[in-house]
């Protein structure tokens, strides 16, 4: 059985399961209704009813409620990972917002981005996993499927409601959306 290792001046709120190998930082606030097991939280994080299972939280991060964080994913200093957002093998680094009722999976989103709700890394082709890469100062849309392998440079726009399937450029804006149309009802 590993050992975990608890802060002192962390704050563990009744109706938490806290497995093996679980370290929490200095003054991290864990509400009632989470799950963690085989994780390193650091300081300063507030983590409110959600699982975290096999990964990294750095400093200053704000998870859930009801996240779900697994499989060797590192989230770095000052991410908001929000409610219903499910983060696979990946990395979000610093500053960045996964905001709510989104999926990042085998992904890496760079620093500053924002990523809206309803965002989909569409990963796997039905035989293999693919990478999803988010450069720097990526603002993503609502609503947005990237469909994997594919890489968005750093500076661009998504627009909401786009299936990306295509690389994106520095500093451009992306919209793959179909042109609404109004037909009367039969």
């Amino acid at each position: 059985m590993q050992k975990n290792h608890i802060s002192k001046t962390a704050k563990i709120y009744p109706n938490n399961y806290i497995g093996e190998n679980v370290e929490i930082g200095d003054n991290t606030i864990c509400y009632p209704g989470n799950f963690l097991e085989n994780c390193k939280i650091g300081s300063n994080c507030i983590i409110r009813s959600s699982t975290i299972l096999d990964s990294t939280i750095k400093d200053g991060v704000f998870v859930g409620p009801n996240a779900h964080i697994r499989n060797e994913s590192v989230i770095e200093n000052n991410v908001r990972i929000g409610n219903f957002v499910e983060v696979k093998k990946s990395i979000i680094k610093e500053g960045s917002k996964v905001a709510h009722l989104t999926y990042i999976g085998d992904a890496e989103i760079g620093k500053g981005c924002n990523i809206g709700c309803g965002v989909i890394c569409c990963n796997y082709d039905g035989v293999n996993k693919h990478r999803t890469i988010i450069k720097d100062n990526v603002f993503v849309g609502s609503n947005v499927n990237l469909i994997a392998p594919i890489v968005i440079e750093e500076n661009s726009f998504i627009a909401a409601g786009s299936t990306i399937t295509k690389d994106v450029e520095k500093n451009t804006f992306a919209i793959a959306r179909a042109r609404q149309e109004n037909k009367p009802k039969r």
